[in-house]
């Protein structure tokens, strides 16, 4: 497998992800309630494979460095959301809307930065 079919498949899993995430956020700021967890449960699986495709693309393959940034983006939503589930959702606690924000910046980011590899090619 190439690295760009792998950053290609990685912005999928990422987009569906998102899909996800843009659910959980309406309902956590459509009340005073968390998503549910199975949504969250998803959410983090497709994350997890996007995560896990782009670091494989960007240390064994090559990736170019705009992708391997927005890797070092996903990590740092990757951290904000395993808190989000364990501090607060695990706990039943409501979720932050500072913390869901930062999650949610930090993965758009790094999803805007791996979209613009996707379609414009290494050298942008």
């Amino acid at each position: 497998m190439n690295a760009e079919l792998m950053l290609e498949v990685s912005a999928l899993l990422f987009l569906v992800a998102a899909l996800g995430g843009a659910t959980m956020a309406a309902i956590r700021f459509g009340g005073k309630h968390n998503p549910p967890a199975w949504l969250a449960m998803l959410h983090g699986f497709l994350a997890a494979a996007g995560v896990t495709l782009l670091a494989y693309a960007a240390f064994a393959l090559g990736a170019p460095v705009m992708a391997q940034v927005a890797l070092a983006l996903f990590l740092v939503a990757a951290i904000g959301g395993a808190v989000l589930s364990l501090r607060y959702k695990w706990n039943r606690l409501l979720l932050p809307a500072w913390l869901v924000v930062m999650h949610a910046t930090a993965a758009v980011l790094g999803f805007l930065l791996l979209l613009a590899v996707v379609l414009l090619g290494p050298d942008g």
